[in-house]
């Protein structure tokens, strides 16, 4: 099987930030990018706790989906698998640049939030109790300031 992608990006050189992972044409010729929104150095910086992770997605997807300028674009906001960050699709043939904006305003709600997580309720979730909100938030403000110094390191994939 060949191997995808995403899998031949070198993680050991790969720094937080915000990289195109993919660009998709759908049969009806729209384009969609996919966007690596890295949270933590993969191998290197302990990973998000998973609860904390679960808390985010709930936040910024329904940040995303009501976003007055975004919200026809957003296609979809979730966890990495290895817990150090999540993916953003969005319809377009967009840059990380482009986004950087939208990023810290997510960031930002996450980080503010207060009161009832959207959403996590045993009618609304899955596994509704399997959040941390403190940790989300703590995560979102360490981004945020991350997001604040990025450089061209944080917006394209290290050359192996």
């Amino acid at each position: 099987m060949e191997k995808i992608a995403s899998f031949t990006i070198n993680h050991n050189l790969l720094e937080p930030g915000i990289y195109v992972s993919r660009r998709d044409v759908t049969p009806s010729g729209d384009i969609v990018t996919t966007f690596d929104i890295r949270m933590t150095r993969p191998n290197r910086d302990q990973a998000l706790d998973p609860k904390a992770l679960h808390a985010m997605e709930h936040l910024a997807a329904t940040f995303l989906r009501n976003h007055p300028e975004w919200n026809k674009s957003v296609i979809y906001w979730g966890p990495m698998g290895c817990c150090t960050g999540n993916y953003l699709l969005l319809q377009g043939n967009l840059e990380s640049r482009d986004i950087l904006p939208l990023i810290k305003e997510t960031m930002q709600f996450v980080a503010d939030f207060e009161g009832e997580v959207p959403g996590a309720t045993p009618r609304d979730c899955g596994n509704y109790s399997y959040m941390d909100l403190t940790e989300a938030k703590k995560a979102a403000r360490k981004y945020l300031e991350l997001l604040s110094e990025a450089s061209d390191r944080n917006f394209n994939y290290p050359a192996d």
